[in-house]
């Protein structure tokens, strides 16, 4: 295993002498051979005392295994040396993947005690693996004579990724500097653990409580039920309660008449990590970037922007800057004709009132009724989530021919879990899904797609990938089943689209490397059937009745495509500014986290009616994947809505369009260049055209 990203308090020689005593494999059932279905996790095996001696023999036999590249007699070649070192640390990746997986679905204390004993041992590692001088010289060695060798394409794309994330990692930095990385490394991956600790205790902690049952005017039976059983949960019998968490936050703010609750759950959700209090992030944010831009400048990159554009399409910070403000100020047009049409509802109804952010979903709501004659409590009837399920299934089958089939005898990590075979028209496996839907406390915020184990060659055989899609949906309550809102319909969509590309991954070697503008290209073109009626057809049924939504409500859905995309743009812009922004300095000693932010606003001009999807103390994409990248949404959208037009240029489910995507994008994605894996399903580069009238940012 070679792309790992965590840290270390240890110094190499004493991490060796914590690790020289091997564990025995018969006691611990992360490192024996599951008799599992497909060797499958054994979550019922698994207890909290078995993570932390499992990492460090699996670490131990990973140094084993790059010791024995290191030390082998003959002359570097690409197969003794890359193609070797692309398998190692297979034990490693698939304890770690289970250990951080369950951290972020159903963490602890104990959890969130053990990460920090654990990402210090991976730093360590990890740097011992990308700064050990031997193993670089012998991977340079096959770089330098590249040209000469026959190589294939993905073994050329390997061999030069891995060379430049080596170079990247400091392998070319002197004895003085790489003592100084392994320092940084380790305390910015414990700042990272500590951010995402303090967002979650904040989420947490963050809600209204409702015990006059007049204030819960304007909200649909669903949400006032969901709010029920959310109180309680907490135990407060005859009371109400609204959190920061979206499948909870966003309804309220859409229905809620009572304006000063709606600006009190607002306040709750967009003040987490910045309350001066024990689990407040700025701070840690600070130590973040200092970490960040010592580490450029060591490597030769003037700001951690640069550093991280090396390894993406777009390339340079301007390129980004550039394609973010083509996009702003049509964005900011259109959210201010919405925002005129919202003050004049407000005005009949509040004569004298501003509308403030805390009213913008209440209005557009409102918007939406009035002029498209749709409205949220309407539609989520027809978006049952088993039904919603369905019609992300249906389409694999109608596109790519597949067939997914639930296990029950597959262990789950928890009892909310459900387990998919995902197999090929003819039957042949390809492999499983874990799907985890519900908001728990014991989840991180969001939905992801992740997984237990990746797809790739062993001995000429394929192994099977283990995929994981991960939500925080409104769970069922007492009298109605979980109902999606149509965004947390896409969202299951799109999280689909990326278990597909983990599953569907055809490559030789373990290790892709795509570039992050690139990796939302499957996620998103999914989302782009979720609205056409010929699937809507098929899987949006009213949960009481199982009629098909009406034609007539397809025709409204439809027609109001183009609303409050504005605002969507604008919040959304705004944060990836944002993001850029920090990772463009150069030095953040005398940086104030919220003046930073308010004059980084302030600079692009954002309206006070709407504040960025993420402010910098919950914004976890700044230190997560997505440093400087949270731009590649819509930078992958150019790349989507250009892919997703092919299919509207034949027809929906054309099967000849799907294989090409599958064979090019789905199954290869990683393995060569991303813009000559898309031209090649394209025929030529992308277009901006398609993207930017989906927008309505002409």
């Amino acid at each position: 295993m070679i792309v790992r990203t965590v840290l270390s308090r240890l110094t190499p020689a004493l991490l060796l002498a914590v690790l020289s005593v091997p564990v025995a494999a018969q006691d611990n059932p992360l490192l024996s051979t599951p008799s599992t279905p497909y060797q499958t996790p054994p979550f019922e095996l698994i207890q909290i005392g078995h993570y932390l001696p499992a990492v460090q023999e699996a670490i131990r036999q990973d140094q084993a295994e790059i010791d024995s590249i290191v030390n082998n007699p003959e002359a570097a070649t690409f197969d003794n040396t890359v193609a070797a070192l692309d398998l190692t640390g297979q034990l490693l990746d698939n304890v770690v993947s289970v250990f951080y997986s369950l951290l972020g679905t159903v963490t602890s204390p104990e959890m969130q005690d053990l990460a920090n004993e654990i990402s210090p041992l991976l730093s360590a590692h990890n740097d011992n693996i990308w700064l050990n001088e031997m193993l670089f010289a012998r991977v340079k060695a096959v770089y330098d004579q590249r040209a000469s060798l026959t190589l294939s394409e993905d073994q050329l794309y390997l061999l030069e990724n891995i060379y430049r994330e080596f170079v990247r990692r400091g392998a070319l930095l002197d004895k003085e500097q790489k003592a100084r990385l392994r320092d940084i490394n380790r305390e910015h991956d414990l700042l990272v653990l500590k951010f995402d600790e303090n967002l979650l205790a904040e989420t947490n902690n963050s809600y209204i409580i409702i015990d006059n049952e007049d204030d819960l005017a304007g909200l649909p039976d669903g949400v006032i039920a969901m709010g029920e059983e959310t109180a309680n949960a907490m135990e407060l019998p005859g009371k109400w309660v609204f959190t920061t968490q979206r499948s909870s936050f966003t309804p309220f703010l859409q229905h809620a008449d009572a304006r000063d609750l709606r600006q009190a759950l607002l306040t709750a959700y967009s003040m987490r990590g910045d309350r001066d209090n024990e689990f407040d992030n700025k701070a840690i944010l600070k130590e973040m970037f200092t970490l960040r831009q010592e580490r450029s400048r060591m490597l030769g990159y003037p700001t951690p922007a640069a550093f991280y554009m090396q390894v993406r399409m777009a390339g340079t910070p301007e390129a980004v800057d550039s394609f973010l403000r083509r996009l702003w100020e049509p964005a900011l047009r259109r959210a201010g004709a919405e925002l005129i049409e919202m003050q004049a509802i407000m005005d009949n109804e509040q004569s004298g009132s501003k509308l403030q952010p805390w009213d913008w979903w209440y209005f557009a709501e409102k918007l939406r009724k009035t002029k498209y004659e749709l409205d949220d409590a309407e539609l989520r009837p027809y978006f049952e989530l088993e039904n919603v399920q369905t019609g992300v299934f249906v389409l694999a089958e109608k596109l790519f021919g597949l067939k997914l089939v639930e296990r029950d005898d597959i262990p789950i990590y928890h009892p909310e879990v459900r387990v998919f075979e995902v197999r090929e028209a003819d039957g042949s496996l390809l492999g499983i899904l874990y799907v985890d839907y519900f908001f728990r406390n014991s989840k991180y915020g969001g939905a992801w797609s992740g997984g237990f184990r990746g797809a790739f060659l062993k001995d000429g055989k394929r192994v099977i990938p283990l995929a994981t899609l991960v939500c925080n949906f409104p769970a069922p309550s007492s009298s109605m089943p979980s109902l999606l809102s149509f965004d947390e319909v896409k969202t299951l969509f799109h999280e689909f689209g990326h278990a597909l590309n983990t599953i569907l991954y055809s490559g030789t070697y373990r290790n892709g490397f795509y570039p992050l503008d690139a990796v939302e290209l499957p996620s998103q073109i999914i989302e782009n059937w979720a609205l056409e009626p010929q699937l809507l057809n098929l899987y949006a049924r009213h949960y009481l009745t199982d009629s098909t939504i009406p034609a007539t409500l397809i025709d409204r859905i439809n027609n109001s495509y183009l609303f409050n995309k504005g605002f969507e743009a604008v919040e959304y812009l705004a944060a990836s500014f944002l993001d850029m922004a920090w990772h463009g300095l150069d030095n953040v000693e005398n940086v104030n986290v919220n003046d930073f932010e308010a004059k980084t606003m302030a600079g692009i001009g954002l309206i006070p009616e709407i504040l960025p999807r993420y402010r910098s103390t919950y914004f976890s994409h700044i230190h997560g994947g997505y440093r400087a990248g949270y731009y590649s949404y819509y930078w992958s959208g150019v790349l989507d809505a250009d892919a997703f037009a092919a299919f509207k240029e034949t027809s929906l489910f054309d099967r000849e369009t799907a294989a090409s995507f599958r064979k090019n994008i789905l199954e290869k994605l990683g393995t060569a260049d991303s813009m000559t894996l898309y031209k090649r399903f394209r025929g030529r580069e992308p277009e901006v055209e398609p993207f930017l009238e989906r927008g309505g940012l002409q």
